[in-house]
């Protein structure tokens, strides 16, 4: 969740957020595959993945088609409002799981909205994290989720941005750089899973939405 959720606003300041989307979606989407490859052994305990990743996925396409006449500012806004909500609903009722009927009924939507962001803004991390959050998993079952979804996404969003000429031969270097980035940390981000207990791993994710929230509305002030 972290790479482009901070990358994004972070390298938008200096070349844009149109550059900023194309540059990292390769060394985005190739970072999650590998993480979801390493932790697959837990893939027996997800459900709804094929629905929320198709749909997702269509949405990523949208959100490339929208990435320039897209209004960036209102989205973030509600992006920060939906974690916000979420965020106090947590510590409110934090042991609350999602049934099975209640992630089937809204995975549509859920996975529409998410794969519009990834499309458009290069960002669907908080919206995927709080949901599969909802579904109490395992840790390493929580990571294959999650990159699972993102992997999809992120597929369907590099193939429209490659058909549509996106990459030109300065991203192109720009892509290397990020993608040999985005390889070095991901060892350090396994090795550190592996040391977390599961309420403390529940409890990491909550905070990273709480500084995805701040991040995001640094952007909008920027």
């Amino acid at each position: 969740m972290g790479y482009p959720l901070l990358a994004v606003p972070f390298l938008s300041l200096f070349i844009g957020v149109h550059d900023a989307v194309v540059i990292l979606a390769f060394p985005n989407t190739f970072a999650n595959l590998m993480l979801n490859i390493n932790a697959r052994k837990s893939r027996h305990e997800t459900r709804d993945l094929g629905l929320l990743g198709v749909v997702m996925a269509g949405g990523a396409v949208a959100g490339v088609l929208l990435l320039v006449f897209l209004p960036e500012t209102p989205l973030l806004l509600a992006l920060v409002a939906a974690i916000v909500l979420f965020v106090v609903r947590y510590f409110r009722v934090p042991s609350t799981m999602m049934t099975a009927s209640t992630t089937r009924r809204w995975a549509v939507p859920v996975g529409l909205v998410a794969g519009v962001m990834q499309g458009a803004i290069g960002i669907s991390g908080p919206i995927v994290a709080m949901w599969i959050h909802g579904y109490k998993l395992s840790k390493n079952g929580y990571v294959y989720a999650v990159t699972m979804l993102f992997f999809l996404g992120g597929a369907a969003q590099l193939v429209v941005l490659a058909i549509s000429g996106e990459f030109t031969t300065d991203r192109l270097a720009a892509v290397a750089v990020a993608f040999v980035a985005a390889m070095s940390m991901v060892p350090v981000g396994t090795r550190l899973r592996s040391r977390l207990a599961g309420e403390l791993f529940e409890k990491l994710v909550v905070t990273l939405l709480i500084v995805s929230a701040i991040s995001l509305l640094v952007r909008v002030a920027s």
